[in-house]
């Protein structure tokens, strides 16, 4: 489970990093400019949005601006090969995700960078809860009626995009579970979601932050939600685990990431303000709206998750044969 510390230990982290030689210099020089923060993913999703949220919140307090630029391409690749070809003095900040971290080194024979390797976490900015839904006028009312439906004819489920935490949950929760279910990919969740509305998929694995809206308004029926506990802004809407499926847990997640050789001191600054940017009332209000939840573990417990999350993920991932590269 993540652990969830405050401000403190960020706050303490740095003061004695701050008695280390020459680390108060490090951090002057090193806010002489502006940073850069790389997503790769193209504006308009959910990862460039929370990503210039954080980053707005977090320039002001490092007195300095922070500047999105996106780098889509070949599943976030090119962004996460900017970064950590960077100079790892902190100037240079990479929004990462389950794909970034954890998925890549499976889904790709080769890439031109090793994550556990050539990245070093400085913390969460939060986790979004994987809702399973069809129509409101399916007739198809809940998680067992789903799963006997595909005994018959294996339905056909519609995610962002292939290899997405979308798809692999629905993958995971398939073999857990015991029915069939065929993929459909899309360009994003609200493309999934329209073709969902006009009855080209039958269902659609969707995150809370596209999801939400849908499920509060009635549009459609969420039979399950594949999280710890039940979502504050989806309260009726049943765990798999609730269901009898305990294994099936599943998140999408954010954070940010740094070239691995920047120096102790910077990562602690960096993961103070990230904490204070996420507890922000701009940033909490939206996390309340769409049901995100905060997660500010250190970096220490940030690496330690993302370890936990590969020993999971990538076999999985192999076991079904996914490859982006073949």
């Amino acid at each position: 489970m993540l652990t969830r510390r405050g401000l403190a230990r960020g706050a303490l982290g740095l003061g004695t990093a701050s008695l280390l030689p020459n680390a108060g210099h490090a951090q002057a020089a090193w806010l002489d400019r502006p940073l850069r923060l790389i997503i790769g993913y193209p504006p308009g999703g959910a990862s460039d949005l929370f990503g210039r949220m954080i980053a707005g919140q977090m320039g002001p307090r490092l007195g300095q601006n922070v500047v999105v630029e996106n780098r889509p391409g070949g599943g976030a690749v090119v962004a996460s090969e900017t970064v950590t070809r960077s100079a790892p003095d902190g100037n240079t900040l990479l929004h990462v995700d389950n794909g970034i971290l954890v998925y890549n080194p499976a889904l790709y024979a080769r890439l031109p960078y090793d994550p556990d390797r050539d990245l070093a976490g400085v913390g969460f900015i939060g986790r979004f809860p994987l809702f399973l839904v069809v129509r409101a006028d399916s007739p198809i009312r809940d998680l067992a009626g789903y799963i006997t439906a595909a005994a018959g004819r294996a339905p056909t489920y519609g995610t962002p995009a292939v290899a997405s935490p979308h798809h692999l949950a629905m993958e995971m929760f398939k073999r857990r579970a015991g029915f069939e279910a065929t993929h459909v990919p899309y360009r994003g969740g609200p493309a999934a979601m329209q073709d969902l509305l006009a009855g080209t998929v039958d269902s659609v694995m969707i995150d809370c932050a596209t999801g939400t809206a849908f499920i509060a308004d009635g549009r459609v029926r969420a039979l399950c939600v594949l999280s710890e506990a039940r979502s504050p802004t989806s309260a009726a809407v049943p765990t798999a685990r609730e269901l009898g499926h305990a294994g099936a847990i599943a998140y999408g997640w954010q954070g940010i990431s740094v070239p691995a050789a920047t120096p102790a001191p910077v990562v602690a600054r960096l993961a103070a303000e990230l904490s204070r940017a996420i507890g922000s009332e701009e940033v909490q209000a939206r996390f309340t709206t769409l049901g995100i939840e905060r997660a500010n573990p250190s970096p220490a417990d940030f690496a330690a998750f993302v370890a936990r999350e590969n020993a999971e993920w990538r076999p999985l991932i192999r076991e079904l044969g996914i490859r982006l590269d073949s």
